[in-house]
């Protein structure tokens, strides 16, 4: 497990490159072969008592640290910081992780505590005249410093939305109704950034309290400021709204592209287009939507998938498709034991349902009374142990 240290240091280019390097089988190789040699020349050559007591320093180190970075990042206010717990007493269980940490050492002893001192100069050293130059961002103590009419550093909100698209959703995020409820916008005919963002507001504010104007105005503005994702052929036009109670989403696609001009311009034109409007006082749900989309664009398969999508429910599914969805069209085969029955009197597990119904060309809303009908092709939404039980209970011809 120590080869985890050298494998992030790597990654953030504190180490060399090589230390950030995965193997065939997606193991660290150069981050093992020098911490198991570092463990055996160790044991080879020194005393193991004393190096239970370095071990046990270095750990006790790395505690204080954590306490430290808690305190930073809270107090920095960076809206991308999303800790899915908030530790009680703060900041008086964070200020005795730092202090009782180093008591701890010099109790320890003479050896302990120079080899700590000599760790932390070390550390600031190599950061210093080696990790500094190459390592292309400050951190959240420049937030601290905004707060205090100084200086800020927006890198390290990019830093942690990354951080936030590797953990996932929580299961309390609306991505279920979400997804039911977004609107489709599909532009057949050659168009424009402005144009398609005046298109989604106007469909937008039909379901909001604001003014297309206004939804307008925040879209084109994320666009020129460059705080509009912008990856793999796909954007996020993005805003939040006071106004808001719920987050609401519409999907554009656009098979000719679209160019995107200002700090956001690429050479890839831009052909699936997500317009995220969320609420202003839960940013840290607003960023799992965002990055849950960016998740799902980023994957290879995405946008052939997209492009291929007949209808406005297989645009969806293509955004949606993961281990929360499920595709099935009833035939005897598959779901057979649906056909006829209403929706109400349906047994599936706790935590999933039935999003859309397609039947020939026509979308069906599900309610209570619906009659499902054989071909009827169902959108299933929910957790993830409910969809993997109806593949299971359902098998391979599903999706």
């Amino acid at each position: 497990s120590a080869s985890r240290y050298p494998l992030a240091m790597g990654r953030d280019r504190i180490l060399p490159d090589l230390f950030g390097k995965v193997g065939g089988r997606g193991t660290p190789t150069v981050g093992i072969a020098v911490t198991v040699g570092l463990i055996l020349l160790s044991v080879t050559l020194f005393d193991p008592t004393k190096i239970a007591k370095l071990a046990s320093a270095f750990k006790l180190v790395m505690f204080a640290l954590g306490c430290l970075a808690v305190i930073v990042m809270r107090e920095s206010r960076i809206e991308s910081y999303d800790p899915g717990y908030k530790s009680p007493l703060y900041p008086i269980m964070q200020i005795l992780g730092i202090l009782g940490p180093f008591w701890l050492i010099v109790q320890m002893g003479l050896l302990p505590t120079l080899f700590t001192a000599g760790l932390i100069t070390l550390g600031a050293m190599w950061y210093t005249y080696y990790a500094s130059a190459r390592v292309d961002r400050e951190g959240a103590i420049f937030h601290v410093f905004e707060r205090l009419g100084r200086q800020r550093d927006d890198r390290l909100d990019l830093e942690l939305r990354e951080v936030i698209k590797d953990r996932g959703p929580r299961a309390e995020d609306p991505f279920d109704a979400l997804f039911a409820a977004a609107r489709v916008l599909d532009v057949k005919e050659s168009i424009t950034y402005e144009e398609l963002v005046t298109q989604a507001s106007e469909m937008l504010a039909r379901d909001l309290p604001v003014s297309a104007k206004e939804l307008e105005q925040g879209f084109l503005d994320g666009a020129r400021l460059g705080a509009t994702p912008v990856s793999h052929g796909a954007a996020l036009p993005h805003v939040r709204l006071p106004a808001i109670s719920e987050p609401h989403l519409l999907l554009a696609r656009v098979p000719d592209g679209v160019d995107i001009e200002g700090e956001l311009a690429t050479d890839e034109p831009v052909r699936a287009i997500f317009f995220l409007v969320g609420t202003e006082e839960n940013p840290g749900r607003h960023l799992r939507i965002l990055a849950q989309v960016a998740r799902r664009v980023d994957q290879d398969a995405f946008m052939p998938e997209w492009l291929a999508a007949g209808t406005r429910q297989q645009l969806k599914e293509a955004l949606f498709r993961n281990e929360r969805l499920l595709v099935m069209t009833l035939s005897d085969g598959i779901g057979g034991d649906l056909v006829g029955r209403r929706l109400r009197e349906l047994t599936i597990p706790t935590g999933t349902l039935i999003a859309m119904i397609r039947r020939d060309d026509e979308m069906i809303i599900p309610q209570g009374e619906t009659v499902l009908q054989a071909e009827d092709r169902l959108t299933i939404l929910g957790r993830a142990e409910g969809i993997s039980t109806l593949r299971r209970r359902y098998g391979a011809g599903v999706t």
